[in-house]
């Protein structure tokens, strides 16, 4: 079992309010010069919301639907809290996987 921290925001604002793909390529860059393995990815509609729907709804996600959520997710739990200090109105937080109600920690909601 992992612990796999997150930073939560809507798809508009990773991708076009403050767009996250040059942080994301700086990231992936610096990780690859340094022959680090990749330990970030970016999820649209993650799975893992669904164990803790109840619990980020009362954070002010008001009515979205996850669908139109995406997640940035490390394993580095430095990189999440960069993430958070560089763009405020976001969601962070963290869950253990794989569990009985994360079977699958990387996981996304099939879009139909």
């Amino acid at each position: 079992m992992m612990y796999y921290y997150f930073a939560l925001a809507t798809k508009e604002f990773w991708y076009e309010i403050e767009p996250v793909e040059e942080v994301l390529r700086e990231r992936t860059h610096y990780y690859i010069s340094n022959k680090k393995q990749i330990d970030f990815w970016i999820l649209e509609d993650p799975a893992f919301l669904n164990a803790c729907w109840d619990e980020l709804e009362s954070m002010s996600l008001g009515k979205k639907s996850s669908k139109e959520l995406a997640a940035i997710v490390s394993t580095d739990l430095d990189f999440i809290y960069w993430i958070k200090l560089r763009y405020q109105n976001i969601i962070c937080g963290w869950y253990t996987g794989p569990t009985e109600e994360v079977p699958e920690p990387l996981a996304f909601n099939s879009i139909p």
